[in-house]
């Protein structure tokens, strides 16, 4: 689809920027392994001058909503197709069943509704792969990772916590909803390897979210080393550690480690979603939270909404059931893996100076510029006047540090993606 650029002509635009939201994409969601050198590395380039430090904005505001523009992958044809399938798999489950489906309210405690119970075990045995011995009563079904957040930071705030480790960049969506429920967001460094894990021994901290798997937005994964420190922090402190695995489906040159859960259930809430696999507006998660805080979210969740919608909840598990999910995330995995090459193949060609940050895995690439002496947000907005909308990197920080952009491919087809590359690369050496 083509719309009016911002020259007048008919001119496709091109919204390339991560949204900002709790579930990173969302709301996406992981290996030690070093990035894939066929994609990731760029070729040798002169030493790089230091670059100024970026000072990041307390509230950024997003570009005019009026300059964006739906792709050929609209969101309408995708709304389409998928309440086609709802419909689909809902009749389909009705006929096998021979009598109406069991559609009422999830009590707080012990009564399960037939597609919630479906839903639980069907969830359980995807889990498995990255949650090694979850058990269906183990997971919270939730309005995605938003309202996993919500949950929790109500849990930590009425037992006295004011202040949550998070990274720096990080989400700045998850920040906002941590804020809203009274936690203030405490920056920790990123680095290559993740979490700066030992700035968190005698910060007083109790709780930590993070990105582990794939960290938005650097696309780093958490080192080993940085896993147990992560942990043994945990233990000591009796501290919670949030793993929001937003993007775990898309890692494109393995299978994903396992989840920190895993190795510690105690201190280890996990939280997943469907808005990168099927659509944001299912509003469908889960939460794997500690024993011991169980009863008390479901509590706080059926006082919030008496339980999520259980016709959703019963498609998703049909489809896990039949397979056809994880058809769809293969095909999908495929499709996004080639338009990550697209855009990569087209960055190195018309911008080489750039260094693209992260493992072959999501929906959105970080690329930094070592020589670049422009403020990322002014960078951004003349980005975004050539008809491209990316996020400044210092969107996303608290602290000052080096600039770079965030640019997001998932909506756009490999063409579109080398287009937009030309554009960004005229917008940064012009």
């Amino acid at each position: 689809m083509h719309n009016p650029g911002p020259d007048g002509q008919d001119d496709p635009i091109y919204a390339m920027g991560v949204a900002v939201s709790t579930d990173p994409q969302p709301s996406t969601q992981g290996s030690a392994a070093a990035p894939d050198p066929q994609l990731d590395a760029p070729p040798e380039q002169p030493a790089p001058v230091a670059p100024p430090e970026q000072p990041a904005p307390a509230a950024p505001p997003l570009p005019p909503q009026h300059k964006i523009r739906p792709t050929r992958l609209s969101g309408l044809w995708f709304a389409v197709v998928f309440f086609a399938v709802v419909l689909l798999f809902l009749l389909i489950f009705i006929l096998q069943n021979g009598r109406a489906v069991d559609v009422s309210y999830l009590g707080a405690h012990g009564h399960l509704p037939l597609g919630v119970a479906m839903l639980f075990s069907a969830v359980c045995g995807v889990l498995l792969t990255i949650l090694a011995g979850a058990a269906p009563d183990d997971i919270i079904v939730v309005s995605g990772v938003a309202q996993a957040l919500a949950l929790l930071a109500q849990w930590l705030t009425a037992r006295g916590h004011t202040r949550i480790a998070v990274e720096d960049p990080g989400s700045l969506g998850s920040r906002e909803e941590l804020a809203y429920w009274g936690l203030t967001a405490a920056p920790v460094p990123v680095d290559e390897h993740g979490l700066q894990t030992a700035h968190l021994a005698g910060s007083g901290l109790r709780a930590a979210l993070l990105t582990p798997a794939h960290q938005f937005p650097t696309g780093v994964v958490l080192a080993p080393q940085r896993r147990r420190e992560l942990l043994d922090w945990a233990v000591a402190a009796d501290a919670l550690i949030v793993e929001d695995d937003y993007d775990a489906e898309y890692r494109y040159d393995r299978a994903p480690v396992p989840a920190l859960q895993t190795a510690a259930p105690g201190h280890v809430a996990y939280a997943g979603t469907t808005s990168k696999t099927l659509a944001p507006g299912m509003r469908l998660g889960w939460l794997v939270p500690p024993a011991r805080l169980h009863a008390d979210l479901i509590e706080a969740k059926h006082a919030a909404d008496l339980g999520s919608p259980t016709l959703p909840q019963l498609v998703l598990a049909r489809l896990i059931a039949t397979g056809e999910l994880e058809q769809h995330i293969r095909t999908v995995r495929k499709r996004q893996r080639s338009r990550r090459d697209a855009l990569l193949g087209a960055l190195r060609e018309h911008l080489p100076e750039a260094r693209v940050q992260g493992i072959p895995a999501g929906l959105h690439l970080l690329i930094r510029f070592p020589a670049l002496t422009l403020d990322d947000r002014d960078l951004a907005e003349r980005i975004h006047r050539s008809g491209v909308l990316v996020h400044p990197l210092s969107w996303h920080r608290q602290r000052p540090g080096p600039p770079g952009l965030v640019l997001g491919y998932a909506a756009h087809t490999p063409d579109q993606l080398r287009e937009a590359a030309r554009r960004i690369a005229r917008a940064v050496t012009g």
